[in-house]
């Protein structure tokens, strides 16, 4: 595994992201995000809190990058939790013009620890999430290795949601919903790409150039479209044909090869 990065000499994950690497833009962000869900949820119900995404790895860029938050309630999520986590994030949204967009993931401790989640979610709280409030589940989770039982888990099931993204590319039809469209595809698509050679590269990266890179080394053949595919995650609007591009060729193509080569992600309930 020497090739990669984001790996201690053991080769286990390196947690990415720090509260320290916060931006002085985006700090007021995060506070208000910590103080509204102790607010809206209370010891009773908050468990515990984290970051995700360029926001805590210290590459957000203002009026660009989103506000992505993990909650882990004390039990399952109702209707009034997704509620009142839908509520925040307008509020922070509107309040706050250096993020486009938050977006808060609300999931029941007992999921997040579950063995079904092991390999899925339970990986991304101890190594891309970073604690902004309450106990760190990281400390109940083992150490994880880029290895092929991770990557099945964590995206082994594209071909399970192409179907989907065709039918809500077919039902866009303002240009604000096929750029939002076109950014969520081509982010999933281009880390797919990367976890269907992480374990032959031996490291991690989050950042979607590189991973488009790094995808293209093993797959030259396909190593433009995904190139192509981590432009449009950043600038969607730019690559208006794109959608239909990528949902005609690579997302099929990926879809098999990712089967072919790590197997189905096992089915949630």
């Amino acid at each position: 595994m020497a090739n990669g990065t984001g790996l201690d000499r053991n080769g286990c994950f390196v947690r990415e992201g720090s509260l320290d690497r916060v931006s002085a833009r985006f700090a007021p962000v995060v506070a208000q995000l910590s103080a509204r869900l102790t607010g809206r949820f209370g010891p009773d119900r908050l468990h515990s809190s984290y970051l995700f995404g360029s926001i805590p790895r210290g590459t957000a860029v203002p009026g660009v990058s989103d506000l992505d938050a993990l909650v882990a309630l004390r039990d399952e999520p109702t209707d009034a939790d997704h509620a009142a986590a839908r509520a925040i994030e307008e509020e922070l949204n509107a309040a706050y013009r250096q993020i486009d967009g938050a977006g808060l993931l609300l999931f029941g401790v007992d999921r997040l620890l579950s063995e079904l989640e092991r390999y899925d979610l339970a990986w991304f709280v101890a190594c891309l999430c970073t604690p902004l409030s309450g106990p760190d589940l990281a400390a109940r989770l083992p150490r994880y290795r880029p290895t092929s039982l991770l990557a099945r888990e964590t995206n082994g099931d594209l071909f399970r949601g192409l179907p989907g993204l065709r039918e809500k590319a077919a039902a866009a039809t303002t240009e604000a919903e096929r750029t939002r469209l076109t950014r969520g595809v081509a982010r999933r698509l281009v880390r797919t790409g990367f976890t269907l050679v992480m374990p032959r590269w031996g490291g991690w990266t989050s950042d979607l150039a590189q991973s488009a890179e790094v995808f293209g080394r093993y797959y030259p053949a396909h190593a433009e479209q995904m190139r192509a595919a981590a432009r449009a995650a950043r600038a969607p609007a730019a690559y208006p044909q794109l959608l239909d591009e990528l949902l005609a060729g690579l997302a099929p193509w990926l879809a098999d090869e990712y089967l072919a080569v790590h197997g189905a992600k096992a089915p949630r309930p």
